[in-house]
């Protein structure tokens, strides 16, 4: 791998410092009071970021354990996606969404359909976030089978635009906004793939495909037991479903693999990308089988899907050098190794402590979970105050999740894993 930061810990103030918490009262004047948690405790500020390490406004050196969210796989500002983005703006930094491309989006579409699951032909439509990927894929699927219901899964997490609000379990996401969701969504128990069945005769509308997360992230790191994934292409293929990977959190190596559905060789009917895809830059993508994709008509000079800044310059070049940096310095095999060996020391870790009820992950996709999520929430800020930056999970807020970038060295993560076990109330 090349050389990237991977510090430990170093505290130059209490945590949140001065400059933040004056920061977060200028914030909280500004923006809107539902994004930013202020009370009791303000966040820290981040000032800038490198390899598995963050910096805020008062100096303090954190050990990032969040990836930003899964973003940041190759590691934060690697120096070859940053040029590859500098390089790029400074050539062309916009383009002309669906009228005219960049060649440099075209590199990338070229690059990710050879990557799509078991090597099939494929197509894919780009976007800037998780939930446009998402959408893309319940717009495609709706186009090939004409039909609108949709099966996902409890406890999943799909996105919270208005188009895919209606497949995010978690009531208090769909509940504001009830009036506007189309409620041809039903949720099948996670891991249960004979539950689809069930779920699906709840449904008034008939069933197009079933949107899944191999692997849950927001929902507690929760892995299904072998062979669900396999037992659902198989009940689709049965029942005429299309089968949706949401991988907006998993792929790109996250798991040891390039994409989850990989350890089961799974060939998802189309499959959504996002977070991990460029390692920092805003981007996403919708790839699905070429005979899928082939739903969507053919220009005509008016797409059906389409945004202003479709295929962005700089967030592609930033995707095709995160791609590169997965392949040259061999980080998802460094996942799949250095996953395994935090799996096991979190085990040992954990080993005779009754409020800790499992630890559980894959690859460098990992979670703890505790008894109440009071626990959980007192164990974030407690590591934060000792430097380290790790966010609670799942439906109930019972899972330390644990997901760093794929750069992270082994000594680091192992220092990591001890100080956030002693942050365990």
């Amino acid at each position: 791998m090349s050389v990237s930061d991977n510090h430990p810990p170093a505290l130059a103030t209490a945590v949140p410092g001065p400059r933040s918490r004056a920061l977060a009262q200028r914030l909280s004047a500004v923006e809107s009071r539902n994004v930013i948690c202020v009370d009791p405790e303000p966040p820290i500020f981040w000032e800038r970021a490198s390899g598995s390490n963050v910096w805020d406004v008062d100096g303090n050196r954190f050990v990032d354990l969040t990836a930003a969210f899964g973003v940041s796989n190759a590691g934060h500002a690697h120096p070859r996606i940053s040029h590859a983005v500098a390089r790029q703006a400074e050539k062309l930094m916009h383009g002309l969404g669906d009228v005219q491309p960049s060649q440099v989006r075209l590199e990338l579409l070229e690059a990710l359909v050879r990557h799509f699951p078991g090597g099939v032909p494929a197509r894919a439509i780009l976007g800037t976030s998780g939930s446009d990927a998402v959408e893309m894929a319940l717009e495609t699927a709706m186009l090939a089978t004409g039909a609108a219901g949709v099966v996902a899964f409890e406890g999943a997490y799909h996105g919270l635009s208005l188009g895919v609000r209606d497949t995010t379990w978690r009531p208090m996401f769909r509940e504001p906004f009830a009036a506007r969701l189309p409620g041809l969504t039903a949720f099948a128990r996670f891991g249960e793939a004979q539950d689809v069945r069930r779920a699906a005769r709840d449904l008034s509308a008939p069933v197009g495909a079933v949107l899944v997360e191999p692997i849950q992230g927001r929902g507690g790191e929760r892995i299904p037991p072998d062979g669900f994934l396999s037992e659902l292409r198989a009940l689709c293929d049965t029942e005429g479903w299309l089968l949706i990977a949401d991988e907006v959190y998993t792929g790109f190596g996250r798991t040891g693999r390039w994409f989850a559905c990989d350890h089961e060789d799974v060939i998802p009917d189309l499959l959504c990308v996002a977070k991990g895809l460029a390692s920092g830059m805003p981007i996403s993508a919708c790839l699905g089988r070429a005979e899928v994709m082939d739903a969507w008509p053919a220009s005509d000079g008016e797409a059906l899907r389409t945004q202003t800044f479709l295929g962005h310059p700089p967030s592609c070049a930033a995707a095709l050098a995160s791609i590169a940096v997965l392949e040259d310095e061999k980080l998802i095999e460094h996942a799949a190794d250095l996953g395994s060996v935090a799996l096991e020391r979190l085990r040992e870790r954990c080993d005779g402590r009754p409020e800790i009820r499992d630890v559980r992950g894959r690859g460098l996709l990992l979670g703890i979970e505790v008894d109440t999520a009071e626990r959980a929430d007192r164990a974030c800020t407690r590591a934060l105050a000792s430097g380290l930056i790790v966010l609670p999970s799942g439906d109930d807020g019972r899972v330390i999740s644990i997901c760093p970038p794929l750069c992270i060295d082994r000594n680091l993560l192992e220092l990591a894993i001890d100080l956030l076990i002693e942050a365990i109330p």
